[in-house]
């Protein structure tokens, strides 16, 4: 280098840094952000399957209790009696027809429903997921959403127990098993809620009668339901 001659090496301008930095501060932001969904996701997810499961109760009893209040599930429409000549209650029978038909109604106005539940409606709050009771219900938040699977069923059982001497409590619990798969931002699951509601029942007097011809309504059960009447009609 000859005299008079100077080297001036230009270091990084203003707007550089800022973009550095700007990307450095994104880059911390999303891993933050990653660590901290790897770390909620657990609490997420029960959250979300706790809020799914009260709102597929919920709409379960709504269904059933209109069908009670409307009259199609009555237990003189669903079971009859054989009497003999002392008019002692000699059998039960049910009404497999009404049984099923029932079943079916119900179970598809229980899916339709479902369908219809707003995102809105499950979402949680961010503020929720920290734990904190201050931030609870509190930030944005995180969209839920649930759709029926079609594992879905529903069906009648009998129950019958002892109500006093001579006397037998005969019940018909409506068993609904609902799947739902729960989506959830980046991931999905699937849960299944169970109820089992008593839609009729009477007290039966008099001697426990020496036949019942109900028949489940699982086909899979059919043979077994078959058998047990044939040795049990004498």
């Amino acid at each position: 280098m000859g005299p008079g001659f100077f080297y001036y090496h230009r270091g990084p301008d203003g707007p550089q840094i800022r973009r550095a930095l700007l990307l450095l501060a994104i880059s911390g932001l999303l891993a933050f952000a990653l660590y901290a969904g790897a770390q909620m996701r657990p609490l997420l997810g029960s959250l979300a399957t706790t809020r799914v499961s009260n709102a597929v109760n919920r709409i379960v009893y709504q269904a059933v209790n209109e069908a009670i209040d409307s009259g199609q599930i009555a237990y003189e429409q669903l079971v009859s009696y054989e009497k003999d000549n002392e008019g002692r209650i000699t059998m039960v029978r049910s009404n497999m027809a009404a049984f099923n038909r029932l079943q079916s109604q119900i179970l598809d106005l229980i899916l339709g429903r479902i369908d219809q539940v707003s995102a809105r409606e499950l979402s949680i709050p961010v503020g929720s997921l920290t734990g904190s009771p201050l931030l609870a219900g509190r930030g944005p938040r995180i969209s839920v959403r649930m759709e029926s699977v079609g594992s879905s069923s529903a069906r009648f059982e009998n129950q019958f127990e002892s109500a006093g001497i001579n006397q037998t409590k005969h019940r018909i619990v409506l068993r609904i098993d609902v799947y739902v798969s729960i989506l959830l931002p980046g991931y999905s699951t699937v849960t299944q809620v169970t109820n089992e509601i008593t839609v009729a029942e009477t007290v039966i007097v008099g001697e426990v009668p020496g036949t019942y011809t109900y028949f489940a309504t699982d086909p899979d059960a059919y043979a077994g339901d078959a058998k047990d009447y044939i040795l049990n009609k004498d």
